[in-house]
């Protein structure tokens, strides 16, 4: 197939693999958003393709279409191609970069002929530089001929391809938000809690920092029992506790958080998984009965 593709959607995801496709030899067709002027900044940031305001027939020149949209955007989107490609749609490729909807999304496409699928990128886009996509993973599934697409796509980049099945595509993105964004957010809030005692936000990350890629680096070299560490990797019931009660004076999301990741803890890390959940589910117990207890002496 011609390494040549229309984009539809140029936001960070879409304006970053035009660029390195661009950058790799591929030809860049029509580059479409909402208006015009968008349509041309994308471009330039690509460094080539027709900036195209709007759904246009003008896509169906290229032999591959890859829509980077938001996802609630996607199902329509497919069925704005199928009423103005029909039957030109038949033997083109039709990709999404959604991570949590599957190609099912593309039915409207497919019905006129073209092979679907996704092709995700685990990797975050700033929007500002465009970052190193090699040995990257990308998430692919579809149609045979989308995925051979995807594939070729992925390893032009110098990603790894990894083929997921369709139904298991949201669960796929749920761990991955629980890697970055989530994670982000325990590190947002272990630094709010350094600011409240008086430490400057720069001096807060300067210490959590280290102490995080540590432990992620462990995680990757020894593995996840190795790595574990703080009170509850030790049994350390009293400590956790006190935790627990440092925490009281915090917005509640602080301490439902420390608990909810207690027993997170002790479901995939510990070895004795049930000790260690009632030991906790005791300790639950007994702040929440003295938080009741004060709530009413107030």
């Amino acid at each position: 197939m011609e390494n040549n593709l229309a984009i539809i959607g140029a936001g960070r995801v879409g304006r970053a693999l035009g660029r390195r496709l661009r950058e790799l030899g591929w030809k860049i067709g029509c580059v479409v958003t909402r208006r015009e002027a968008s349509a041309r900044r994308a471009v330039r940031f690509i460094g080539a393709g027709k900036p195209c305001a709007g759904m246009t027939r003008q896509i169906l020149a290229s032999p591959v279409i890859l829509i980077a949209t938001p996802d609630d955007e996607i199902p329509g989107v497919a069925q704005q191609l199928a009423r103005i490609g029909a039957e030109e749609l038949h033997g083109k490729v039709v990709l999404h970069t959604s991570g949590a909807l599957d190609s099912r999304v593309l039915h409207g496409a497919q019905e006129h002929g073209a092979a679907v699928g996704s092709m995700h990128p685990l990797q975050s886009f700033s929007g500002v530089a465009v970052p190193s996509l090699a040995g990257k993973v990308f998430a692919v599934e579809g149609d045979a001929r989308a995925v051979r697409v995807a594939r070729q796509i992925t390893r032009a980049l110098g990603g790894s391809p990894v083929r997921i099945t369709g139904d298991k595509k949201v669960l796929y993105h749920a761990a991955a938000a629980m890697a970055a964004g989530h994670v982000l957010a325990v590190e947002e809030a272990a630094t709010q809690l350094l600011v409240s005692l008086g430490m400057r936000r720069s001096e807060a990350v300067r210490a959590l920092l280290p102490l995080t890629r540590q432990v992620l680096e462990n995680f990757e070299r020894l593995g996840p029992r190795a790595a574990w560490t703080g009170p509850l990797s030790r049994g350390d019931y009293q400590v956790v506790k006190a935790h627990l009660e440092a925490l009281r004076d915090s917005p509640e999301e602080f301490a439902e958080a420390y608990d909810a990741l207690n027993g997170l803890a002790a479901r995939v890390l510990a070895q004795g998984v049930a000790g260690m959940l009632a030991e906790l589910k005791n300790v639950s117990v007994q702040r929440k009965t003295k938080t009741k207890v004060m709530g009413s002496n107030a």
